[in-house]
């Protein structure tokens, strides 16, 4: 599609004026924005931006949650031909400075106080950053930093200037290109500095219009936008595929109603990591063992009638009309019920991505008659690359390539991708550029899998991760870290894992409990405990854990390629791996190679054979402090299993 967003922006403007653009929950109200609104307040935030100095080809910077005037203000900057840059609004402060300084960026618009803070703060380092402006002035009454201004200042004199020249903003937009930049998002930077990944309107529209066409999207659709702008998977749903289909995209809040709002909402389109749908099915187990024996009996009773027939009618094979009509009884009494609980009673398509998700958490969302997916993309690859047609939804695959993609396996198992859809550039890198596109246009995933015989794309792990075992019983056996940390993730009970095991004889792991989880199922059994750290180091938690573990090991010997990587000791970890802490990314990713560095006498312990461990890690708290946890911590062997088809 040979257009730009402001130009999409334009064309709903004219031809549905009055259909509302945007919802955003104001003090438990929700206000509409209709299009023509937003096409007023976007003209009126570009010719404010111009006065201020905003030139074309130049970065603005913008943090903050989901919110309609920081919408307007990406499609302000791409209406003047300048490029937008999300950034993540839990980032800390010293984390801005990199991509700020990378993409000279002087202009920055933010959310609130404490976005300002942050640019406040980095300003000595970032000597550049000369214009920030707010959305929300609570708190800010009293700062009198130079280039420090309100939207609502900005839009007032823009909207002055636009009076005064009516044709400069038609001019300006009429100048953009399909080709043009549109906007730049930071990667998660696992392994160093993040990269600037550069995206042209025309490979996110192009993207945004293939999932569209392939689930039949319309301006009808309604779509809650609560994950973070800067992750590209929120940007595709809620910016380039609303300007796209012309849909209603819903601002929480805050992140603390996104519960309440998306039962008020009950979007038709919902995209979430799978730690969402599995916090959702833990909630509703956690309130199912504490309902009443009669209701109690009621759910499990029409949850096995689900399981038996639910996945079968999602994926429109027959079905007996007896369990035809067992399941009917069950959707009114318990599943209508719990979809409308849960804000799903309108979805028509969900989708996961990001890591896979479990098969009972996959069989348990479609068996109750949410038509949960899976997708296959990056921020590289505007997201969309495979995606599982309506009948096709299993969890060990992550659909076929959709419109425009084509995918090919090399000799390492690497992936390799063509499409409309990936990155013009690495910003500043053309080493790395050179690293993941080749000349004749395939980009290099670093993730290893394969094409099954229906066509279906199935991924086993990253490239580098995928290592070997060495010594031992299972020498030369192919060890995947991820694969075995998303198993034992499927289990309620755990949160977080990081597996060890490349070139050594035998995988040990660490583990996260979900302390809300494991907190109830404590509480529950009458078992006492003083917090996370102390509930981590019980020994019944750690039966608990041995017992997913062993189940994780015995599934593993099932599979000839990966019976090596059964877990032969574990221990639990006495915090939450944190972002804030360095041990994941922002986008929740496990940093392997930094957690073995900080935790290296609990690896060693792991690998020494020790029982136990004393370790003291230093943490950083909410309000900037610095303190220390310590504990010593149990370490536990696993039982393995024989491989099948291996003689004992």
């Amino acid at each position: 599609m040979q257009t730009t967003f402001p130009r999409l922006m334009l064309a709903h403007a004219a031809a549905r004026p009055t259909a509302p653009a945007l919802r955003e929950k104001e003090y438990g109200i929700w206000q509409a924005m209709d299009w023509a609104a937003l096409a007023q307040l976007v003209e009126s935030l570009a010719c404010g931006l111009h006065q201020a100095g905003l030139q074309r080809g130049e970065h603005l910077i913008v943090v903050g949650s989901n919110r309609p005037r920081l919408y307007a203000t990406m499609l302000a900057a791409q209406s003047l031909g300048a490029i937008p840059v999300p950034l993540y609004q839990d980032a800390a402060a010293a984390e801005c400075v990199f991509p700020i300084t990378n993409a000279e960026v002087r202009f920055c618009v933010v959310e609130d106080q404490e976005q300002v803070d942050k640019m406040l703060e980095v300003r000595e380092q970032c000597p550049q950053l000369t214009h920030i402006y707010f959305d929300d002035p609570r708190g800010l009454r009293k700062y009198t930093e130079d280039g420090l201004g309100s939207l609502k200042e900005l839009i007032a004199a823009g909207a002055v200037f636009a009076a005064q020249h009516p044709q400069f903003y038609a001019d300006e937009v009429a100048q953009a290109q399909a080709t043009d930049v549109a906007a730049m998002f930071f990667t998660s930077g696992t392994t160093g500095n993040p990269k600037g990944v550069v995206h042209t309107h025309g490979s996110l529209i192009d993207r945004a219009q293939a999932g569209a066409e392939f689930d039949h999207l319309t301006s009808s659709e309604d779509v809650l936008a609560y994950m973070p702008p800067a992750w590209i998977g929120q940007n595709i749903f809620s910016y380039a595929q609303w300007l796209v289909c012309g849909y209603v995209v819903n601002c929480p809040e805050s992140a603390a109603t996104v519960t309440i709002d998306l039962k008020e909402i009950g979007p038709t389109y919902y995209f979430a990591p799978p730690r969402v749908f599995e916090g959702m099915l833990t909630s509703v187990m956690i309130r199912m063992e504490d309902a009443g024996a009669l209701k109690r009996s009621m759910f499990h009773t029409f949850m096995r009638v689900a399981q038996k027939v639910g996945p079968a009618l999602m994926d429109g094979k027959s079905v007996g009309l007896l369990d035809r009509l067992k399941y009917a009884v069950g959707n009114f009494l318990v599943y209508g019920p719990l979809r409308n609980n849960m804000g799903f009673s309108r979805v028509r398509v969900a989708y996961t991505a990001g890591e896979a998700i479990g098969p009972d958490l996959f069989t348990f969302f479609r068996s109750i008659g949410v038509n949960i997916k899976q997708l296959y993309g990056s921020t590289e690859t505007a997201v969309f690359v495979c995606l599982q047609p309506d009948h096709e939804a299993r969890a060990d695959t992550v659909g076929v390539p959709c419109r425009g993609v084509e995918i090919k396996v090399a000799e390492n198992g690497e992936i390799l991708v063509k499409s409309p859809g990936l990155l013009k550039e690495y910003y500043k890198n053309p080493a790395a550029t050179a690293e993941v596109l080749t000349a004749d246009g395939w980009y290099h995933t670093s993730d290893a899998g394969f094409l099954d015989a229906h066509g279906h794309l199935k991924i086993i792990d990253r490239v580098k991760d995928v290592g070997r075992i060495q010594g031992g019983a299972n020498d030369g056996a192919m060890f995947a870290p991820k694969y075995v940390e998303n198993k034992l993730k499927f289990f309620p009970h755990i949160k977080e894992v990081v597996a060890y095991g490349d070139q050594r004889e035998k995988v040990c792991v660490m583990i996260n409990i979900d302390f809300d989880a494991v907190g109830n199922w404590a509480e529950r059994r009458n078992l006492p405990y003083a917090g996370y750290t102390d509930l981590a180091q019980k020994p019944e938690v750690y039966r608990l854990i041995k017992e997913c573990v062993e189940k994780v090991n015995a599934d593993l010997a099932q599979d000839a390629m990966l019976a090596g990587s059964q877990v032969s000791r574990f221990l639990v970890l006495h915090k939450e791996l944190d972002a804030d802490d360095g041990e994941l990314t922002r986008t929740n990713k496990v940093r392997r190679g930094f957690i073995a560095d900080k935790y290296k006498p609990l690896v060693d312990g792991l690998y020494e054979g020790k029982s136990e461990q004393f370790i003291e890690t230093v943490v950083k708290f909410e309000d900037g402090r610095s303190g220390s946890v310590s504990a010593t911590l149990q370490i536990a062997d696993s039982k393995t299993f024989t491989p099948v088809g291996k003689a004992a």
